[in-house]
């Protein structure tokens, strides 16, 4: 993880103007894909909120949390690259996850087949808060979200919503979507501590036998919507970085998703279930 800049670094021109160009371009492209590719062809309304807060059994919640995470954790770091003081990188940085996702909700509020989503717009703000308090706390992150994904038997029912491909199904298939809370132990432990820098241990939590957003939906194809949780050892990537910006940019990256472990699960149906390896 970045370590904190001490807030008289000079900020270097050149790099904030490439990362502002880049950024400003690469947004505003974004938005006009995502308007012709996602929305064009729906039908549109005047703009209005959707309540959705019980369907997917919070699932998609927890992405939403997880991608704002991820997107203002860059966003800091790309500004203290730029040499920003480490106060305003955090503040600045930080409201990139909400900068991304609240126009995607904007868009959603004018179709007339749901809207925006409040839930969206909290579960978007509490990922880049998490990220902030974080920073401003320990100017490190000790609870790192991540994401893991495992094929399942419940997009091949409705592959239109759930996803036809790989790709469109770690995306859609809720069913096979787990996001963890990856707690860095001894970063929480005095600094004489033998606990292992590299190992953590993550919390997940997920659901199943999701078809259709809806109960009555799923129990007509037999289905029981159920919640589930997970406790599984993990890795620390950050740990491992060295002298190669190449190695250190794709441990970076690596981090937001949690490694294939072993894993205990227990649901309200079957109860507890050990995985000798769960993705």
């Amino acid at each position: 993880m970045a370590q904190a800049v001490a807030d008289t670094a000079a900020v270097n021109g050149k790099r904030l103007l490439v990362l502002g160009t880049t950024f400003g371009a690469g947004y505003t492209a974004m938005l006009v894909s995502l308007n012709t590719a996602w929305y064009s062809e729906q039908d549109r309304t005047n703009f209005h909120f959707f309540n959705d807060a019980a369907g997917w059994k919070q699932v998609d919640k927890a992405g939403h949390f997880w991608g704002a995470f991820q997107e203002s954790r860059a966003g800091i770091d790309l500004l203290r690259y730029a040499g920003v003081p480490e106060k305003k990188a955090i503040l600045y940085g930080g409201l990139l996850g909400v900068a991304l996702q609240t126009p995607i909700e904007v868009f959603d509020g004018y179709q007339s087949a749901y809207g925006a989503s409040v839930t969206d717009l909290a579960a978007n703000t509490l990922g880049a808060a998490a990220v902030v308090a974080q920073e401003l706390a320990w100017h490190d992150i000790r609870i790192m979200p991540k994401y893991s994904f495992h094929t399942t038997r419940y997009a091949r029912l409705r592959p239109d919503v759930l996803g036809s491909s790989l790709a469109e199904q770690a995306l859609k298939d809720y069913n096979g979507q787990t996001y963890w809370l990856s707690v860095n132990v001894a970063d929480f432990l005095k600094e004489e501590s033998k606990f292992p820098r590299w190992l953590s241990i993550a919390v997940g939590y997920g659901a199943e036998e999701m078809v259709f957003n809806s109960a009555t939906g799923n129990q007509a194809l037999g289905l029981q919507a159920h919640r589930q949780f997970y406790l599984s050892p993990d890795l620390n990537l950050m740990q491992f970085r060295g002298k190669s910006k190449l190695l250190n940019t794709a441990l970076y990256v690596l981090s937001m998703v949690k490694v294939p472990a072993p894993a205990l699960a227990y649901n309200s149906k079957s109860g507890f279930r050990v995985h000798a390896l769960y993705f």
